[in-house]
């Protein structure tokens, strides 16, 4: 009988499960959207349950709608979110909801870390430009100084992947990709550091076992197994953080390649081979899924903003979908085509919730600046997606300032479904865009490809990628475009820079 590998990835809003055959062969998948909760100004939360019953859900659509016999699969492994953290007691019980990486309640928190350690020693340790709210070594110290009677009950501090493999085998286990954000994990060592857990009052034994991606964790809890619809023989393995999980199902595991990925989030990464940081201390460097490799990596909000505007103003194609069927982002993108390049010169910034790295502004707020009484709603949707791009030729540029080369981009997630808006990404940055036959995904793939590795279903991740991923897909750059677009985005730039004494304001 032929046996199954499940990726799960676990999205900021959704979480995605797909099963696979030994050769890579997608079987089925299932989506299963939640709602995040915001309590108050700047706190971003989730019911530690809802991702269980996501992934209990998932399973159930495979198995009884899609008609896949799960009980085939005997591997599974993760692509996860960064930075998300759930704490437990004692018994193994939530404490409080997992606080979400969009979070940024911390932000005195993490001048008082800043002040005690510096943002160039956390660069140096940890491999992040700077100590910043919507990391976790901040929001524990916000734990233990605003809610004393949770800390005081605290005995694991996990996070995402790590509490989610906990529930599947009662096992505590983390991994570098992940941990490199926490903050409170020394990139150089791959230990946790001493003197930041000794700050924050964190007990080392508090933390899970460190280990590698695409290891081999334990059996499936037995309970586990018949909630989840698959083997009882089943083995979970570490996975990794989403980015780099994705990094792998696009084939992007060398130097020369840099992907994206537009979905709640927009994140790019490129993987060297070395430790390497950027002179600027611009860029933030992480740890890899692939042993002893790094990867540049940053975020911030991506295809959020879309969404946002889609539901706040985008009544009329969201009603067509239900009347008809047509995607309602399929129906902006074709409103977008309408417009030129360059939106008639409307222009946007795209940050809903702060911007990060390369220009980290946790107090950014987003802008549409230039309107006149020419622009209409298609003006605003196609200046979205143009600022997405701005946002990648702007990691572009700190990447190169690192002297690391990019030759092409290989694109992932929902943004990668819009030929309109992966031709928009090409002429603004004038590099050639890869779309490949995984590219919606990708996160599952590199995770099941990870969890085949470990399991030894494949002899290396290298020949999984060469077997299993594929380029459908290229967009060569317009440069006629690319040259009227170079323009537009030297004016984001000055018009970021010129609001961040506005944004000091406001956090006043």
């Amino acid at each position: 009988m032929e046996e199954y590998i499940l990726g799960i990835d676990v999205g900021t809003t959704s979480m995605k499960t797909a099963v696979f055959s030994h050769v890579g062969k997608k079987l089925a998948d299932a989506v299963v959207e939640y709602d995040l909760l915001t309590p108050e100004t700047n706190f971003v939360e989730m019911p530690c349950e809802a991702y269980l019953e996501a992934i209990k859900k998932g399973m159930e659509i495979i198995a009884l709608e899609k008609g896949v016999d799960t009980k085939r699969v005997t591997t599974v492994g993760f692509s996860v979110q960064g930075e998300t953290f759930v704490l437990l007691d004692e018994e193994g019980k939530p404490l409080k909801n997992a606080v979400v990486w969009m979070d940024n309640r911390a932000g005195r928190e993490a001048e008082i870390l800043r002040g005690r350690f510096g943002d160039e020693l956390c660069y140096e340790v940890t491999g992040q430009v700077s100590f910043e709210a919507c990391w976790p070594a901040a929001k524990l110290l916000w734990v233990r100084e605003n809610e004393p009677d949770i800390w005081a009950r605290v005995r694991h501090i996990l996070l995402l992947e790590d509490y989610i493999i906990y529930l599947l085998t009662g096992m505590f286990v983390a991994e570098g990709s992940l941990l490199t954000s926490s903050e409170y994990w020394d990139i150089r060592t791959k230990k946790y550091w001493p003197e930041m857990l000794e700050f924050l009052g964190v007990s080392e034994t508090w933390l899970p076992e460190i280990r590698e991606s695409g290891e081999v964790v334990g059996r499936i809890l037995p309970e586990m197994a018949e909630a989840l619809r698959i083997s009882p023989e089943t083995q979970i393995c570490t996975g990794c953080l989403d980015q780099a999980a994705g990094a792998i199902g696009v084939g992007n595991i060398r130097p020369g390649i840099f992907s994206e990925n537009i979905g709640a989030a927009l994140a790019i990464c490129v993987p060297t081979k070395k430790l390497i940081y950027d002179p600027n201390r611009q860029m933030p460097v992480h740890y890899f899924a692939l042993p002893d490799t790094y990867m540049m990596h940053t975020f911030t909000t991506g295809g959020m903003c879309l969404r946002w505007f889609r539901d706040g103003f985008c009544q009329e194609e969201v009603q067509m979908q239900e009347r008809t069927g047509l995607d309602s982002y399929f129906l902006m993108d074709k409103e977008a085509e309408q417009v030129p390049p360059g939106s008639d010169g409307l222009l946007m910034l795209p940050h809903l919730q702060g911007s990060m790295a390369p220009d980290v502004n946790l107090n950014a707020k987003a802008v549409f600046y230039g309107m006149t009484l020419k622009h209409r709603k298609p003006h605003f949707i196609r200046s979205i997606m143009e600022s997405l791009g701005y946002v990648i030729c702007r990691n572009l540029e700190a990447i190169d300032a690192m002297g690391l080369e990019v030759e092409q981009i290989r694109t992932m997630g929902g943004g990668s479904k819009a030929d309109l808006w992966n031709q928009i990404k090409a002429d603004i940055t004038g590099k050639p865009l890869n779309v490949t036959y995984s590219a919606q995904d990708t996160a599952c793939l590199g995770a099941a490809i990870l969890a085949g590795y470990a399991t030894g279903v494949f002899q290396s991740v290298q020949e999984a990628v060469e077997s299993m991923v594929s380029i459908r897909k290229t967009f060569e750059p317009n440069m006629k475009k690319h040259t009227l677009y170079r323009k537009q985005y030297k004016k984001w730039c000055m018009l970021f820079r010129s609001l961040r004494e506005l944004y000091d304001l406001d956090a006043i």
